[in-house]
């Protein structure tokens, strides 16, 4: 149920329309490296057709705007095309996770209330059976639903629906969020802007499409004119070849997936990286150790941490109004057009952050009490705890939902990671809380190690000892020579309790 908004907002015109500007350019618009071997290119004015004919094909299969659509693919350009299309046809397209189990898919296609789902072969077992399906790799099924010719857009209302991602469902199920037109072209256009995008620029983007850190990637590049590869999904060695290969300027991700590039020396030292201007990274926390080494690898590169929330613009916060240089490890400051405001903390410049700004949802599909819990008076309530400095930028601190208590004190688990991290030999660390009888909870840690480098469990304990509080350091410590990921290539949390809960087993079995 979205929440009435007193005014308009953003900016009008339909958001299935980015590259309005480029629309007619025989130039590059997307790279599609679904088969290496063979690369796919479309310009600007074939995307612009084939997302012409899905919208056409929409309308003659009896959909009208207001209907949903699942799309549940690794990237493709066909991924792009049917997200386009459905939306000029004011059809809201619903990107599933392909991760996610059969129930949960499930879950989302009826909670949606899907008319018609798009999908790769592979994934069309978790769709529900009675749901109408078109795969992308059959391709007299997607070409057979395609209407070639020109489709003039619907023109949406400042409150009409353009998308409808689902949140991870870490604390519950998954949540609809309700993106509007008006408040993502506010989005794509302040991003493209902000961030210097140009036609000259090359966008390398391996996140997949279902989330917002790889959306904003796409809508920010085809605004600007530029040109995105698009690799199907995350692997480090065709990631590393491509921004050779295709001369990138801006490569994007999750820090996890930049930690994963950092950790193979060899391969980046004898790549040529010097083509990247920008690295830009999303969806997680950056350690001030990622920040450095991203300056040795790539020497002609910006970090750029980026701050988003799907719910939340979903990037509000960016470069300062006077050109302030960005402190290391800042998530930027409000955009123009973004108010911020920190609640409920120990002072004025710490505590919970609340947005309000163009982009942020009309609410949560079908949970009025859950939409007036986040939504107060325009404000969005992030659940993420910051702090600011003098000169306006702001620092993430954790979730609100993520700090935990150990013996009466407060520990966000950011803090003991980037702790951790400031160990020579520690490349990557996660933390986590676990629980403890006299302590309440208690954080462990979960190490990957620098190539080359060696510590011990002790070791690390000894250094959170000596460099921190006591409170905060790891009672167990963990080595894995990488860190697991999800679907949406955040780290897989749920596989490292796995592993803590097979080595208590072991234990429990070695002494008994």
């Amino acid at each position: 149920m979205a929440v009435p908004r007193p005014e308009p907002r953003g900016y009008p015109g339909n958001l299935g329309t980015p590259f309005s500007a480029h629309a007619g350019s025989k130039r590059t618009a997307l790279v599609d490296l679904r088969d290496p071997g063979s690369l796919r290119e479309h310009s600007f004015a074939a995307l612009d057709a084939q997302a012409d004919a899905v919208a056409r094909g929409l309308v003659r299969r009896g959909l009208k705007a207001g209907d949903r659509i699942c799309i549940l693919s690794l990237n493709r350009v066909e991924f792009v095309a049917t997200l386009l299309g459905a939306m000029r046809a004011g059809v809201i397209p619903v990107p599933v996770n392909i991760k996610l189990a059969a129930e949960t898919v499930s879950y989302i296609a009826g909670d949606a209330g899907a008319k018609l789902a798009f999908c790769e072969l592979a994934y069309s077992h978790l769709l529900p059976p009675d749901l109408s399906t078109i795969a992308f790799d059959d391709s007299n099924a997607f070409g057979d639903f395609l209407d070639a010719g020109p489709f003039t857009p619907v023109e949406p209302s400042p409150d009409t629906v353009a998308i409808q991602p689902y949140t991870s469902g870490s604390t519950g199920k998954p949540k609809g969020v309700l993106l509007s037109h008006f408040g993502q072209n506010w989005s794509r256009r302040i991003l493209a802007h902000t961030r210097g995008t140009s036609e000259n620029d090359v966008i390398l983007v391996a996140a997949p499409l279902y989330h917002k850190n790889a959306l904003n990637a796409i809508k920010q590049g085809l605004t600007a004119g530029a040109t995105l590869v698009l690799m199907p999904q995350f692997n480090v060695e065709h990631y590393i070849a491509a921004i050779e290969r295709f001369h990138c300027t801006v490569i994007s991700g999750v820090p996890t997936m930049i930690s994963m590039l950092l950790a193979r020396k060899e391969l980046l030292s004898n790549t040529d990286t010097t083509s990247v201007r920008t690295v830009m990274m999303g969806s997680a926390p950056s350690s001030p150790q990622l920040l450095a080494d991203i300056r040795v690898h790539f020497p002609n590169a910006e970090p750029l941490v980026v701050y988003g929330v799907t719910e939340g613009g979903p990037v509000p916060l960016g470069p300062h109004p006077d050109n302030k240089p960005r402190p290391m490890g800042s998530i930027g400051v409000p955009y123009p057009g973004t108010d911020a405001k920190l609640i409920n903390g120990s002072n004025a410049n710490e505590g919970e952050l609340l947005l309000k700004n163009p982009g942020i949802l009309l609410g949560y599909h079908n949970l009025p009490e859950e939409s007036a819990k986040r939504l107060k008076g325009g404000w969005y309530h992030t659940g993420d705890v910051c702090r600011r400095d003098a000169e306006g930028f702001y620092f993430f601190v954790g979730r609100t939902d993520d700090m935990f208590v150990c013996g009466g004190e407060n520990i966000f688990p950011i803090e003991v990671e980037r702790l951790l991290e400031r160990h020579p030999a520690v490349h990557q660390a996660c933390v986590m809380p676990f629980s403890h009888e006299l302590k309440g909870q208690v954080p462990y840690a979960f190490i990957v190690l620098r190539s080359g480098q060696s510590a011990k469990e002790d070791d690390l304990r000894q250094f959170a000892l000596k460099n921190g509080p006591v409170y905060q350091h790891p009672r167990r410590v963990f080595f894995l020579d990488q860190l697991p990921l999800a679907g949406t290539n955040k780290i897989d949390r749920d596989k490292l309790r796995s592993i803590v809960a097979g080595s208590s087993a072991e234990k429990n079995s070695s002494a008994a």
